[in-house]
């Protein structure tokens, strides 16, 4: 017989920074939801746009997109920062600096720190309306484990919008600041608040 030859695949690191096969997701309902498939670029370039498609990009890509329109409350463009626009490397290049300073800060590796942060942003419980009679009453409901994640990010982008906004401070670096709260799961961090007030209104309407 034939001997078969083992192929070794070589390892790719994201942007030959950081390791993705070394992060771990504690949480089981969003294991299935945070993508970690190692590429070199990091680019889908809208291909996913399909039912539940975006289980298929990467989380990192999925930071930018929400950072590129983080001035959004309620479908209503309110704020414009100028840090963020329709560019994938400036956007890109801001989220990169912001892991310099993680991984700078905490001698972690930044993407085991934004997974983190993730988990524990994610709310498991919101509010619905519901009509019943011609009268409208709020209703509890448990949150799908794709939205949990869209909404960690989209806080987690608002946080780090709204501690930039007129401040001295850079887009980078409150959003360091804001992952880096969020992980540590901090009253501070923007993202923990509002999980924690989706939450409570939810035991509040049960």
């Amino acid at each position: 017989m034939a001997e078969t030859k083992q192929i070794n695949l070589p390892v790719f690191k994201v942007f030959d920074k950081y390791d993705l096969s070394e992060i771990a997701i504690k949480d089981p309902g969003l294991k299935d939801v945070i993508n970690l498939e190692p590429k070199l670029i990091i680019k889908s370039q809208g291909r996913n746009v399909v039912k539940h498609g975006q289980i298929k990009v990467n989380i990192i890509e999925r930071l930018m997109n929400k950072l590129a329109v983080a001035g959004h409350r309620n479908k209503k463009h309110k704020i414009e920062i100028g840090h963020v626009t329709g560019k994938y490397e400036r956007n890109m290049k801001i989220v990169l600096e912001a892991f310099g300073m993680i991984e700078k800060k905490t001698g972690k590796n930044p993407i085991q720190v934004l997974v983190n942060a993730i988990e524990n942003g994610a709310p498991r419980d919101e509010v619905t309306v519901i009509e019943y009679g011609g009268a409208r009453y709020p209703q509890a409901v448990d949150c799908a484990p794709l939205r949990r994640v869209n909404l960690a990010l989209r806080n987690i982008c608002h946080g780090a919008s709204d501690k930039a906004f007129g401040k001295k401070k850079t887009i980078a670096q409150a959003l360091a600041e804001e992952i880096m709260l969020a992980a540590e799961n901090n009253g501070e961090s923007f993202a923990v608040k509002r999980k924690n007030e989706y939450e409570k209104q939810a035991d509040s309407a049960r």
